[in-house]
């Protein structure tokens, strides 16, 4: 039950996104006093709308999403009432197109800001190794950290020459120094304490061996002001490993990988594309096991993932209009979309290809963890 429940709240928080990110198109243009005709959520025949001012605002049948229509935005339909035509989005300058183009995908990073931001404050920073427990014991033995007089609640500023570390890399630092004695800095509640903890190889019940100085690590709550600053970082690291990840999944290894896993029976690479029935089905499960605070993080990653994909300098993506406004500024005559449509049909066929592919992948075979 927590799992389907999970499942439809994840895709619920997505719908959201893209009304906020239509919300984002929708405000610019306002702002800018465009000619907006309809603001509608989903799409296909229209179920209900009402009208206030001169723009319609409704619903319609396929709940797939949502848009924001601005006249002279389609080069297909003369839809620019008379008497607007300053109004129309080719008549207006090049900026404030770049600006309402550009307030739909920077929503999203908004949004991914405040929710690693609100995870950070009601959770934890999980970048910031605190202790939470320290071990007595290890293989018979009293262990470093409780020797050294390591305490709960004491949050490990820098282990050797690291300053800063994250719980990932003080595991591969103490993994690289076996038996030397390290320096671990740690903050005990605003105070600064220095101690001496040698890491040593011990061996769990299973038969694994590991390398441990016998704490607990877990993220740190923070408190509103340095948890909005923390969430910058996060947001930016993440864009980073996502823009990473866009080029690894449209790169050859990517499509390679892809089509094998299509049509060869190769197993799915951990770092291959996942689709939104991916991501739901690891949501699902975050949620099924409480993880409410990897949950939130996910879908703030996912969130981040989507604004990212719709900055591609693609026709008919927003970063496509973006690139067709600049080109026109510095040809200083403007484009015949209709030449553009080709381009992007054949973006949208390839988008598609992408998209369906994940999700049949996603559903016959999983990639492990999701």
């Amino acid at each position: 039950m927590a799992f389907g429940l999970s499942i439809v709240l994840f895709v619920i928080a997505l719908f959201a996104i893209v009304m906020i990110h239509e919300g984002g198109h929708y405000l610019g243009a306002r702002l800018y006093n465009f000619r907006v005709l309809e603001y509608f959520i989903g799409f296909g025949p229209r179920v209900w709308s009402f009208r206030r001012g001169e723009i319609e605002y409704g619903v319609k049948a396929i709940p797939a999403g949502g848009y924001v229509k601005i006249a002279g935005m389609n080069p297909f339909e003369n839809d620019v009432p008379p008497g607007d035509e300053q109004r129309a989005y080719g008549a207006k300058p090049v900026r404030q197109r770049v600006v309402v183009i550009l307030a739909g995908p920077m929503s999203h990073f908004l949004v991914a800001w405040l929710i690693f931001a609100a995870v950070f404050m009601f959770s934890a920073n999980w970048n910031i190794p605190g202790i939470v427990g320290v071990t007595q014991t290890m293989d018979g033995k009293p262990s470093p950290a409780a020797v050294a007089g390591i305490l709960p609640g004491d949050v490990i500023e820098r282990i050797g020459d690291l300053n800063q570390p994250t719980r990932d890399q003080i595991g591969t630092y103490q993994a690289a120094h076996v038996g030397d004695p390290i320096t671990y800095v740690v903050d005990r509640d605003g105070q600064e304490v220095t101690l001496t903890m040698t890491p040593v190889e011990t061996t769990l019940k299973d038969g694994t061996k590991v390398v441990r100085v016998g704490v607990e690590l877990s993220g740190v709550k923070e408190p509103p002001l340095v948890a909005l600053v923390h969430a910058g970082g996060q947001v930016w690291d993440t864009t980073v490993a996502a823009v990473a990840g866009l080029a690894h999944v449209f790169g050859p290894s990517g499509i390679h990988a892809m089509l094998s896993s299509l049509f060869d029976g190769a197993p799915r690479q951990s770092d291959g594309a996942v689709s939104l029935v991916g991501a739901s089905q690891a949501a699902g499960h975050a949620g099924s096991q409480g993880a409410w605070a990897y949950f939130f993080s996910l879908f703030a990653t996912v969130v981040l993932f989507i604004g990212l994909v719709n900055l591609l300098p693609l026709p008919p993506l927003d970063g496509g209009h973006v690139a067709i406004a600049l080109i026109e500024k510095v040809r200083g005559h403007a484009i015949d979309m209709k030449k553009v449509v080709p381009v992007s049909a054949v973006v949208l066929l390839v988008l598609g290809f992408f998209s369906i592919s994940a999700i049949i992948l996603d559903i016959w075979k999983p990639i492990p963890g999701t």
